[in-house]
């Protein structure tokens, strides 16, 4: 098949290698380079590096210019696929290729539609998450989806579990695409009933807090990114807690009570206690529990949410 491919963060990367492989990429649209790290210089995409490197003729946009529809007529492609393409695809675009336009969507619909789906699977205790291939409509994630695959989400950081579920959205597109092709795709509507919403995570709720449960506080671990931090006060210090999991063998404490014994960083939550393995306190570099405890004369102190 002839394949117009639209993404843009590393998420979209397992997608367009795996398309490159068995159709042919006419066109990769990406979003414009742009300052991605703490520095001031300009990067580009992870899509558009991932692109130049195949071989593949790269166009740069942020939304739907008369230039950027002549180039996808000009592509003359069989399918859109999209992947976290980060733009709002017009009618014109979404009916212009004769199977249509495609999307894999980071969750199981209509489970998490929306902006975060992976870090609000990790912060509601989702058993499982997992990848739709599913049409483009004019609403949020509102498109009937032809497949789906899982995977278990328990115990897995936000970039596992989003590398994860790249891999299994490349492969699960690539499968399914041959169906939608011979008309041969189920296409199922979904169920509004059954409708959560990923909004966008904001920076306070990964803030770690002693008043609420060790599961809890994991879950925010788990969740967090350089966008969005799990940060508290640890000793008087704020920092950053890199990893972490609720203890299997702990001290007694009350909560808001830290104990740093053993090499060891507890943190002791509304109901049980948060054993800290990675932390990064604020100007300094990430380092593990026991080089942070050994700058902490005392056993025992407190812990506490940010303000």
């Amino acid at each position: 098949m002839r394949v117009v491919f639209m993404g843009t963060p590393a998420f979209a990367v397992p997608s367009l290698r795996k398309l490159a492989a068995a159709h042919d990429v006419a066109l990769v649209l990406t979003r414009p380079d742009a300052v991605r790290s703490r520095g001031k210089k300009l990067e580009p995409s992870p899509v558009k590096e991932a692109a130049l490197g195949l071989g593949l003729p790269v166009m740069e946009a942020n939304r739907m210019t008369p230039e950027v529809l002549d180039a996808l007529r000009a592509a003359e492609a069989d399918i859109f696929c999209v992947a976290a393409y980060g733009c709002i695809l017009p009618d014109e675009v979404l009916t212009m290729a004769p199977h249509g336009c495609v999307n894999v969507h980071a969750s199981l619909l209509p489970r998490w539609r929306g902006a975060a789906p992976i870090q609000r699977s990790i912060l509601e205790g989702d058993a499982e998450t997992g990848v739709s291939i599913m049409r483009i409509g004019h609403g949020v994630d509102t498109g009937a989806y032809c497949a789906q695959a899982s995977c278990p989400v328990p115990g897995k950081s936000a970039d596992e579990l989003t590398a994860e579920l790249a891999e299994l959205g490349g492969e699960l597109l690539v499968s399914t695409l041959p169906a939608i092709a011979d008309g041969s795709a189920v296409w199922t509507e979904q169920d509004e009933s059954l409708v959560t919403h990923a909004a966008k995570i904001v920076k306070a709720e990964l803030r770690l807090d002693p008043t609420v449960s060790a599961q809890s506080n994991e879950r925010r671990v788990l969740a967090s990114s350089d966008a969005a931090p799990a940060r508290c006060i640890v000793a008087g210090k704020p920092v950053r807690i890199m990893r972490a999991a609720v203890a299997s063998h702990a001290p007694c404490l009350t909560g808001g009570v830290c104990f740093m014994s053993d090499k060891r960083l507890s943190l002791a939550c509304a109901d049980d206690v948060l054993e800290v393995t990675s932390i990064k306190p604020d100007g300094k570099r990430e380092m593990d529990a026991a080089s942070f405890c050994a700058g902490i004369r005392e056993e025992t102190a407190g812990w506490g949410k940010l303000a």
